[in-house]
């Protein structure tokens, strides 16, 4: 770990306050339930735009793995995601956090930088490499640092420096986030397998020696297998069609055209199957210390943006998912020191508008997106500006130049509070309001997440510097832009559909049970940590009782308020 590294760790405990504690088991009850030791293993799952309503959706046809979490786990029917901007990278934030997105400082999956105009990634680290040696594709150079808090795995490392946290996906910003400051994390990158970040010091050789191995036999199979996707379930057959998407065809069919490995159910497949090598390999589980595994699989999310989520493609990915997890979990009940598994999702998502609008739905839409345009002719009249001052970025609007710099104070604010009142005044916009404002209130309690008014949701994702000048939100079932090959659906609203997610925990030889009051995926951090023995830093999320599994119940005061890491 690199200077930089462990003083960015050092400054983020200071601020949350964390103090390590060992990594033992908390005093368990008396009754026989309660007298397993703590698990070895704790397996972390976020599935990437996995609404509740497509779990709910699909329960009754699952058959795998998601059936046996829902038929043998704990299940929450009404897990949340608190906050407002549902994007992956800071929905992915909350999950080992035990924080919203206004405290992990990872408001979108990237923004603006107000000073230069130039974009951000959510985790870009310029003095950190990639390790397939090519910096000009994924995000660039990424690394932890943007993240402003630990995670678990953090929390972990430092009570038992022994213990191993390592996390794989398809997507960097969902391994990062799952791995933490202090664990691996490895995505996959096209034509070369499973990459990480190099930092200044590092060598490639040594940060993919836990790779290695999966890479060369990843790169055989995908020479000697065609990227192949076709039916295998009639329920998905029968969901084909045509439609009219901005005056494009798009044929909702199986095998889709522009098929490629990392839009179709072969990613999430061989994610899992690369979760199952480091499992064997870093003989995860089978050690005196606990160990983590954090597994975020991409493509439901992928194949939600291009196909949307109520048609084939999408029937098939939860049928092969479904399959895929089922094999998995086998895999995880051998692990000999025991396991607990969580999953969830980091936000949900919707279906493309046209289809929505033809099944029921005549108020979806796509925005009008040159009414923006107006409001920018008439701030320039109002308040003889020479450009248009409301620049995208960031899920939101700056107020800056044509380079997207900041236009400054008090001009800025002026621009800002017009630009409001005019963005609240359209008809297609649901919520509009500046930054400052915002970021003037206190954070909301989130403790009865389906009752969050939308500016308090809003409020959770929004960050000093890193937000917008105006947070904005188009009104429910309306989306902006769509082109027919690349995004036609999406997410990232403050809406139920955006927000809802599954929230599952299951060990071998649990007890079946279901909880319809909300928890929210901030609440799965602390919970994990009082399971395993770490104290945590002053979290938002709180300890939700799991039945009796292998610890005490909750302590009271965890389970009766929150605490506040303002």
């Amino acid at each position: 770990m690199s200077l930089s590294r462990v003083a960015v760790l050092a400054a983020v405990a200071v601020t949350l306050g964390l103090t390590p504690a060992p990594a033992t088991a908390r005093p368990a009850p008396s009754q026989a339930a309660s007298a397993a030791v703590p698990p070895k293993l704790i397996v972390t799952i976020v599935v990437d735009q996995f609404s509740a309503n497509l779990f709910d959706q699909y329960r009754s046809r699952y058959s795998g793995g998601l059936r046996r979490m829902a038929d043998q786990g704990l299940v929450s029917i009404n897990g949340y995601q608190s906050h407002g901007l549902t994007e992956t990278c800071p929905g992915h934030s909350t999950v080992l956090t035990g924080l919203h997105p206004a405290q992990t400082g990872i408001p979108a999956n990237d923004w603006i930088d107000a000073r230069t105009g130039k974009e951000v990634y959510c985790l870009a680290a310029p003095q950190n490499h990639l390790a397939h040696g090519r910096d000009d594709t994924d995000n660039g150079p990424v690394g932890p640092e943007q993240l402003r808090a630990t995670t678990l795995g953090d929390w972990l490392k430092a009570a038992s420096p022994d213990s191993k946290v390592v996390a794989v996906s398809g997507k960097d910003r969902g391994a990062i986030n799952l791995a933490g400051h202090r664990g691996q994390a490895f995505w996959f990158t096209e034509g070369f397998g499973l990459t990480t970040y190099v930092e200044p010091g590092e060598t490639a050789e040594a940060k993919l020696a836990p790779v290695t191995r999966f890479n060369a036999d990843f790169n055989a199979w995908m020479a000697a297998t065609p990227v192949a996707w076709d039916y295998r379930n009639a329920d998905c057959r029968a969901l084909a069609g045509d439609w009219t998407i901005r005056g494009q065809t798009f044929h909702s069919v199986l095998p889709p055209a522009g098929l490629k490995f990392d839009t179709s159910p072969l990613l999430d497949e061989q994610t899992l199957k690369a979760a199952e090598y480091l499992l064997d390999s870093q003989k995860l589980g089978q050690g005196a210390a606990t160990d983590m595994l954090g597994v975020s699989l991409s493509a439901t999310d992928r194949i939600g943006h291009m196909y949307g989520t109520q048609g084939p493609e999408m029937c098939e990915q939860m049928h092969r998912l479904d399959a895929a997890l089922g094999e998995f979990l086998d895999k995880l009940a051998q692990v000999p020191g025991g396991v607990l598994v969580v999953l969830t999702a980091d936000h949900g998502g919707s279906d493309f508008v046209e289809r929505l609008h033809d099944h029921g739905y005549p108020q979806a839409r796509r925005a009008d997106t040159d009414a923006i345009k107006g409001v920018n002719a008439a701030l320039k009249a109002r308040l003889n500006l020479d450009a248009d001052p409301l620049q995208s970025g960031g899920s939101g609007w700056m107020v800056a130049d044509a380079q997207r710099r900041s236009l400054p104070d008090p001009l800025r604010t002026q621009v800002a509070e017009a630009a409001v009142e005019m963005l609240r005044a359209l008809p297609d916009v649901a919520f509009a309001e500046t930054r400052d404002r915002l970021l003037a209130e206190p954070l909301p309690d989130s403790r009865q997440p389906e009752m969050m008014t939308v500016r308090e949701r809003m409020r959770l994702s929004t960050v000093a510097e890193r937000s917008p000048d105006i947070q904005f939100a188009w009104a429910q079932n309306t989306t902006a832009g769509g082109r027919v090959g690349s995004t036609i659906a999406g997410h990232g609203t403050p809406w139920e559909y955006d927000r809802r997610v599954p929230i599952l925990f299951w060990w071998p030889g649990a007890t079946a049970e279901e909880r319809f009051l909300p928890i929210r995926t901030v609440d799965i951090a602390p919970t994990l940590a009082h399971v395993i023995g770490v104290q945590t830093p002053r979290v938002e999320g709180r300890c939700i009782d799991l039945n009796g599994f292998a610890v005490a119940d909750c302590p009271a005061t965890e389970a009766a308020e929150t605490t506040r890491g303002r």
